[in-house]
């Protein structure tokens, strides 16, 4: 996948730079210290602001918005930055709030980027389920994202949005040819639901993270919100329980600085080690 490079804002926010495109993901820009509502009496406070002011990664071409209804995707700041965009992707029922620049994808839905100058790009939406069986009233609906553009000689590039592990997710691993894995992770809690959890745990991660067979697989949203119950730490410490082909696959990079996803053979240059990490 040459030619790509990634830049983690922090959450599950990430610019993605490929065939010209300036791609943005769930864009979260609030400073930190509110608490935010999120409907059914659960909550949650900002814990950290973002490595990146907005006016910094303008111009955005895109956004992937895999829901606008909760503000750990999309805050106020985040929202005031999508008239920049020249589209927006994202589930049905968001388009439609949304209006203007937006698309709304259903499940396994495609639609293409396409302007002057850059390579045209296949998104597709892949299914979520943000939430325990019977959630989606209170969850709303959300989609990840697969993309694939003409050179793309190792696979798509896999976003997976915010998910817990489910047939509809582990399909999708199963279904994609994945190059990259761009994992929401957090193990998303609630205090009024108890232990029932909204996102992928370490542990979850790892198991479709040997499902999909990606390349390398970057954890995001895993931190800056109270209600992520798992930060890095408990994540490094569950894939370090994993199959050693799960953990050789699994690339933190850092946060507000951008990194290159290099081509499969030049990674096969470097050490191996149970869990990357770039510096």
């Amino acid at each position: 996948m040459n030619g790509v490079r990634l830049t983690h804002v922090g959450g599950p926010t990430v610019l993605i730079e490929v065939g010209g495109w300036r791609i943005l993901t769930d864009p979260t820009f609030d400073a930190p210290g509110r608490r935010y509502a999120f409907g059914w009496g659960t909550s949650s406070r900002k814990v950290a602001g973002p490595a990146m002011a907005p006016e910094a990664l303008l111009p955005i071409d895109a956004v992937l918005l895999s829901h606008d209804h909760h503000d750990d995707n999309l805050d106020d700041a985040g929202r005031a930055l999508l008239p920049h965009a020249d589209v927006i992707v994202t589930t049905t029922s968001g388009a439609r709030r949304l209006g203007g620049a937006a698309r709304g994808l259903a499940p396994w839905e495609t639609t293409t980027l396409e302007a002057p100058g850059k390579v045209a790009i296949e998104v597709t939406a892949t299914p979520c389920r943000h939430g325990p069986p019977l959630s989606h009233p209170l969850v709303g609906d959300v989609v990840g994202f697969a993309l694939r553009w003409d050179g793309q000689e190792h696979g798509v590039l896999w976003i997976t949005g915010d998910t817990v592990l489910y047939d509809g997710v582990r399909e999708a691993a199963r279904r994609l040819a994945v190059d990259t894995a761009i994992v929401h992770l957090g193990g998303v809690r609630f205090p009024v639901t108890g232990p029932l959890r909204y996102t992928l745990t370490g542990e979850e991660a790892a198991e479709l993270i040997e499902l999909a067979g990606p390349r390398q697989a970057i954890p995001v949203h895993y931190e800056g919100w109270s209600h992520f119950r798992q930060g890095r730490a408990a994540a490094e410490a569950a894939f370090s329980h994993a199959p050693e082909r799960v953990r050789e696959r699994v690339r933190w990079v850092p946060i507000g600085t951008p990194v290159d996803l290099t081509d499969p053979s030049e990674s096969a240059k470097e050490p191996h080690h149970a869990v990357r990490h770039d510096h």
